[in-house]
């Protein structure tokens, strides 16, 4: 029996991140008018979510386009990573972390080059899930259907079995395009209640989670692996 799953987005989900209004800073900052940051780095952008640029690459781009010294670039990307990053929902975290026994667990996020290394540092959210997508690693990001495809590859289920948590509706909407289950997240207490009814209405057999299962196979003294969370 098909073990039920949960996968979630990271910004504006797992992590909160309101707009802080770094750029328009940057912008008055360089004196340049309104909306340049982005109509001269918008395809910088579009570059490093799908990974065809490097974190160098992205470097240069900026320093060239905004006119900006090697210590100006590293304070624009000190900002642009401090937004990005958000801080931490703590809440979501930590229930998600309560389910690692009962589901499966997964995360399916649009990204930048260099998200996996800082968000693994901040966050440690590689413990957190079995799998985590990233747009800039894959080359494809959400709302393509491919996307949700890699993810349930990777897991090795069937969109049938998942719940997908976003906070942009083309997301969930075309989750749901993918055979998912999906929820667009407006707030804790109505995501974790869709979770457990998504849990509760999954089939009984075979309920024990992939952690379980895990352990089961490589042996309770097996090296190298803990079912604890790195603190």
């Amino acid at each position: 029996m098909a073990l039920p799953c949960v996968i979630l987005d990271i910004g504006g989900v797992l992590e909160i991140t309101p707009e802080k209004g770094w750029v328009q800073r940057w912008e008055q900052r360089l004196s340049l008018p309104p909306g340049t940051v982005h109509a001269r780095l918008g395809d910088v952008w579009q570059a490093g979510s799908l990974g065809s640029v490097s974190e160098h690459e992205v470097h240069a781009r900026v320093a060239a386009d905004l006119g900006l010294d090697a210590s100006q670039v590293d304070a624009f990307m000190a900002d642009l990573w401090h937004d990005y990053l958000g801080t931490p929902n703590d809440e979501l975290i930590a229930h998600v972390r309560g389910l690692r026994r009962r589901c499966r667990l997964g995360i399916l996020s649009n990204s930048f080059v260099g998200a996996r290394e800082r968000e693994t540092a901040s966050y440690h959210f590689d413990e957190l899930v079995e799998e985590i997508v990233y747009s800039h690693e894959i080359g494809i990001g959400k709302p393509d259907p491919r996307a949700f495809d890699v993810m349930c590859d990777r897991l090795g289920v069937r969109p049938e079995d998942c719940l997908f948590i976003d906070d942009v509706m083309v997301n969930v909407e075309a989750a749901q395009g993918a055979g998912m289950q999906a929820h667009l997240f407006e707030g804790n207490t109505e995501t974790i209640a869709r979770i457990a009814h998504h849990l509760k209405a999954a089939p009984a057999v075979g309920r024990r989670g992939f952690w379980e299962q895990r352990l089961d196979a490589l042996g309770a003294d097996a090296p190298g692996f803990s079912t604890g969370m790195h603190s």
